[in-house]
């Protein structure tokens, strides 16, 4: 039986301005275009001008709860994610407004999926929401492991599978789209080794810094690298560079930032090596096959390296900066090695989601909608 086209309404951390999100996003609605080219995607976001015109998609705003009600009822199916979205690290308000858009599906008869997350950390109060607003879902797949197991206790009757980041399922930019990015940032006239370092407040950042700082004076001035730090959200990664630009002795540059996934793409692609605290630079660092080093400010960076089981140690308070440094540049090649082999199973992982929502998708459109 065929399917008519279907309309999907969005739940997620969009319009502001976040990189990780915006290439979550990104990588949706391209996925989805190439798969069901006529459904209707409807987007919540802070900002539903600007992500309708950015993402070619329907926007509404995520606040106005009326019309969330009524986008509920007029959708086929609702998909909350991807990213990290049932947490109360946050606040348990975000946790109670993303279980809320659940649970309003629910009570409107549309089916819900969580789609793609990162799950917890969750406070005792926090589990209680999520085993009461999600417990009848009917789709629930998640990033990493650890999500797994804890979605898993919280939600017994709901089959919670196993898949990956969605933009692990982007595509890379070719040669010439690389090249006009690197002309636009002022680096084709880069020589020898590039390295990016992507930083960002957070307690830990403070703790590190100094330790940030020597590591680009290591790579610069001993192995001869240009560092280029690379602010992904404006400004505040942007001030987070500048805080370790003040403590070097070697002169990396300050590129603009506030990048798209395929212009980030294009510079990392460029790159001999990434220092990175935001989790989707270090994605496109693996999808792109080049070694890095993690700063795990936050869980989700652990669960990636632990996904693609990655030698490589990565920078936390107490490494001892020289066997870190040095043998981390003598190991690029095996690292880059590693990379290429690990990476396409977890891109499988994330087309997987895909697969499973668009089942979904075509289940709730085979019957007239409610």
């Amino acid at each position: 039986m065929t399917t008519r086209p279907a309309s999907l309404l969005f739940s997620g951390y969009w319009g502001f301005g976040n990189f990780g999100d915006e290439a979550i996003l990104r990588v949706i609605v391209d996925e989805w275009r190439r798969r069901r080219p006529d459904d209707v995607l409807t987007v919540l976001s802070a900002k539903p001008e600007e992500t309708a015109a950015t993402f070619g998609v329907r926007a509404l705003p995520r606040m106005e709860w009326r019309t969330i009600q009524d986008a509920v009822r007029a959708s086929d199916v609702v998909v909350s994610g991807g990213g990290g979205l049932l947490q109360t690290a946050t606040s348990l308000r975000s946790l109670i407004y993303y279980a809320g858009v659940i649970r309003e599906a629910q009570t409107a008869n549309r089916p819900a999926a969580i789609f793609a997350q990162g799950i917890g950390p969750l406070d005792f109060l926090g589990k209680q929401i999520v085993r009461r607003t999600c417990c009848d879902i009917e789709l629930a797949c998640v990033r990493d492991e650890g999500s797994a197991t804890l979605l898993r206790s919280l939600l017994p009757r709901v089959d919670v599978r196993l898949a990956a980041d969605p933009v692990l399922a982007a595509d890379m930019p070719g040669h010439g789209a690389r090249e006009v990015t690197l002309a636009r940032e002022g680096l084709l006239g880069v020589r020898g080794d590039m390295v990016a370092v992507i930083v960002r407040h957070a307690p830990i950042f403070d703790r590190l810094l100094p330790q940030i700082a020597a590591l680009v004076d290591k790579l610069a001035l001993e192995h001869h690298a240009q560092v280029i730090l690379v602010p992904l959200q404006v400004p505040d990664d942007a001030d987070a560079a500048t805080h370790v630009i003040r403590r070097c002795k070697s002169a990396p540059l300050l590129l603009a930032g506030g990048y798209d996934l395929p212009a980030l793409a294009a510079i990392i692609g460029a790159c001999s090596a990434v220092v990175s605290m935001r989790l989707h630079a270090l994605i496109i660092a693996a999808l792109a096959a080049v070694p890095f080093i993690a700063v795990p400010y936050d869980p989700k960076i652990g669960a990636l390296m632990q996904n693609l089981s990655y030698p490589q140690a990565a920078l936390v308070p107490g490494t001892k900066l020289d066997e870190l440094a040095d043998g981390f540049w003598n190991r690029r090649p095996q690292l880059a090695a590693h990379l290429a082999a690990a990476t396409p199973p977890l891109v499988a992982r994330a087309r997987l989601a895909f697969d499973w929502l668009q089942e979904l998708v075509e289940r709730a459109t085979r019957s007239p909608r409610a």
